[in-house]
């Protein structure tokens, strides 16, 4: 059989399933209840105003060769400070960052404890990795202690990896738990704190931080293609996980660096939020407003972060759903089985701080009526 017929069989089967996914630009006239620009960051002129200075257009190379600079170096001591950490490393995506760590890290005899509801990078990353790994219920302390309870008779080192916000569901890792039964079985804790950087804390630090135990933390993973409205990642920790990392994660040995725009924005985005503390205010108002006004019996998610959603038991229903909120001018995407657990599939919709009150009035106006 051709590779193409064997291709052509497979998207059949997602048509088929309904799960069958295509590329769409935005419409502009769409009101935004779907990116991660959570705080509107990415929209701020004024962030990129120091950035005027042409220096060069790309790094030309990996960090190890002739891509490392000044400002590279510059910015990691800024996010380790910013941060609360030691020292910090930058990568070019959260995604690559959580396989550089997870791949790396855990050796042979290691055993990786992760939430099932993590990331496909987290998921992938302890794939690539000699260690162990096994799934512990989303959320369940019961049933990570009995996990941890069983490895560590073992011997080896146990990793416990979670997300301090679940990028789909919305809900917080129960991390001051965690490092109670990290301490009790002496296990090393890896927080990917994607949906919560720059949102959580005084300046927007994230939600180790915020809990103060961010030296309790092996490993913090920190994304600013979201509410810092910029790209790359950065791993704060241990001068010696930093050096280890640079020795060993491939994902940041063989990678061209970050240019130098790149690397400008982040920081003056951290800054710009850190100095805009009212934006945060302003959608945590959006996000009580919501709760507020949408009718409770709808089958939604119990989330007091932006990340909301409308849940549904097919994909055909969350499409059709997504399709009415399209065609009355708010851009939401469906989140379809396999991405979420089948019989959970959801309309996923993200607040921001930019969306007026009479925005997300007429948003939740719409999903009422629509349940009518």
């Amino acid at each position: 059989m051709k590779v193409e017929d064997v291709l052509e069989s497979q998207l059949q089967k997602r048509k088929q399933n309904g799960s069958f996914r295509t590329l769409k630009i935005a419409d502009p006239k769409q009101i935004d209840f779907s990116s991660n620009d959570y705080l509107g960051l990415a929209q701020v002129s004024e962030i990129h105003q120091p950035i005027e200075e042409f220096v060069e257009n790309g790094a030309s190379g990996s960090r190890l060769l002739n891509g490392n600079k000044q400002y590279h170096e510059d910015l990691e001591s800024f996010l380790a400070e910013f941060f609360k950490g030691e020292s910090s490393l930058i990568f070019n995506s959260g995604y690559v960052a959580n396989l550089g760590v997870l791949s790396s890290i855990p050796q042979k005899g290691d055993v990786v404890l992760i939430d099932e509801l993590s990331h496909v990078c987290i998921k992938e990353g302890v794939r690539l990795s000699r260690a162990q790994h096994f799934s512990f219920k989303h959320n369940d302390l019961s049933d990570l202690e009995q996990k941890l309870n069983k490895f560590h008779k073992q011997g080896g080192n146990i990793f416990i990896v979670v997300e301090s916000v679940y990028s789909m569901d919305g809900d917080e890792s129960p991390l001051l738990e965690i490092v109670e039964l990290a301490n009790r079985y002496d296990a090393y804790i890896i927080v990917d704190e994607a949906h919560s950087t720059a949102l959580h804390g005084d300046s927007g630090f994230g939600y180790c931080c915020q809990l103060g135990i961010q030296d309790k933390i092996f490993a913090r993973i920190y994304t600013f293609g979201k509410a810092v409205g910029a790209h790359g990642a950065a791993v704060v920790g241990s001068k010696i996980l930093r050096e280890y990392l640079i020795n060993y994660s491939r994902q940041f040995i063989y990678t061209t660096a970050l240019p130098y725009s790149n690397v400008k924005t982040i920081e003056a985005a951290l800054n710009y939020r850190q100095n805009h503390p009212e934006l945060w205010d302003k959608l945590q108002k959006n996000i009580s407003l919501y709760h507020e006004i949408l009718n409770q019996d709808i089958s939604k998610l119990n989330s007091n972060h932006p990340i909301q959603g409308v849940i549904f038991k097919n994909n055909n229903d969350a499409i059709q759903f997504s399709n009415y909120l399209n065609e009355n001018g708010f851009n939401v995407r469906p989140i379809l089985s396999p991405t979420v657990v089948k019989g959970k599939e959801r309309v996923r919709i993200c607040l921001h701080a930019f969306n007026s009150e009479d925005e997300v009035r007429n948003l939740c106006h719409h999903i009422n009526q629509y349940f009518k």
